[in-house]
């Protein structure tokens, strides 16, 4: 240490080895995340502020009987215990709602992308038509399924109409158990043009030299389209495919307004008494708050398991170009 101060009353060169070394800047990696955690920071403060405690306190509720006007009592797993063995119309929601995802969501998939290939062609007008496949999708839930009502009425309705032109006698559609829920899919597929926006921007970011590569090797237009176009919207279906389920567990306007607009309470024999429908009647009907909780807690449970079950089969054949086909 003297022989330092020493050098350093004399101005030695070595003392510029002791000196703080300047502040590195960061690195590109962490720039872009610090922005990107900038702008997502309304959304974490509005989802650490007013969603993660009620998600939490809903958990603990799940273990209560709980009725707002009370204070939650803790009854342990009596809640799920009554639903999974005393409840037949947890069931029957259950299976309603798997019923209808079953269908709903590869007719989804599959729907919009034959939409948004035949409005990706250079055809005149393509996007008069394209608007007017979206303008379903901007409607309201509500707005929608009150014309449906009116488009499936037995007796007045413009399906039955449409069927007597060709001869065959009208459908009783929601007065019927056996052609509610199919009732429900058909107007589900009105509303694809979500899906088919999504689509169409997948097939708008595909190279166009591949198609070029393909054409100078013989590949017809059909080939071209499975060989080339598929493989690189796999990413695109995925994610269709994920928010699809997601989205058709959650149903409830529909068949809310469905049950609502006919007074079948939830259609004939329960045919519309989807879970989230009976979950909200659960809850705010009969203000069993800890029962809901323990209802929802299920529902995200279930599709957990499935969203993660897709994920790990994306892996087999999702296609990502920057992984050269390694998969998700």
């Amino acid at each position: 240490m003297t022989r330092f101060l020493a050098r350093l009353l004399r101005g030695g060169t070595e003392a510029g080895a002791y000196r703080a070394s300047p502040r590195r800047p960061l690195s590109r990696a962490w720039r872009e995340g610090l922005a990107g955690y900038m702008m997502a920071s309304p959304w974490l403060f509005g989802f650490f502020a007013f969603t993660a405690g009620p998600i939490v306190l809903s958990l603990y509720y799940s273990f209560t009987f709980y009725q707002i006007t009370t204070p939650p009592n803790w009854i342990g797993l009596t809640n799920y215990r009554i639903l999974f063995y005393d409840d037949p119309k947890f069931r029957t929601s259950l299976y309603n709602t798997v019923y209808y995802a079953v269908f709903v969501v590869p007719l989804t998939v599959v729907n919009g992308l034959t939409v948004a290939t035949l409005l990706n062609q250079p055809i005149p007008g393509r996007s008069v038509f394209r608007t007017i496949y979206y303008l379903p999708s901007v409607v309201s839930g509500v707005a929608n399924a009150m014309l449906w009502l009116w488009v499936l009425n037995p007796k007045h309705g413009l399906a039955n109409v449409i069927l007597s032109w060709f001869g065959l006698k009208g459908l009783p559609w929601l007065n019927s158990a056996t052609w509610a829920k199919p009732a429900l899919i058909l107007m589900s597929l009105w509303g694809v043009g979500g899906t088919m926006v999504i689509y169409l921007a997948g097939l708008q970011g595909v190279p166009q030299h591949l198609y070029e590569a393909a054409e100078i090797d013989g590949a017809n237009a059909w080939q071209r389209y499975w060989k080339v176009t598929i493989p690189l919207l796999t990413p695109t279906i995925f994610f269709n495919m994920v928010t699809s389920t997601i989205g058709t567990f959650q149903v409830f306007t529909q068949a809310y307004v469905w049950t609502t607009g006919t007074g079948t309470g939830a259609g004939p024999h329960d045919s519309l008494l989807f879970y989230v429908l009976y979950m909200y009647r659960r809850t705010f009907g009969e203000l069993r708050m800890g029962y809901g909780s323990a209802m929802a807690w299920i529902l995200f449970t279930i599709v957990l398991i499935l969203t993660l079950i897709q994920f790990r089969f994306g892996q087999r054949w999702v296609y990502y170009e920057a992984s050269a086909g390694k998969g998700i």
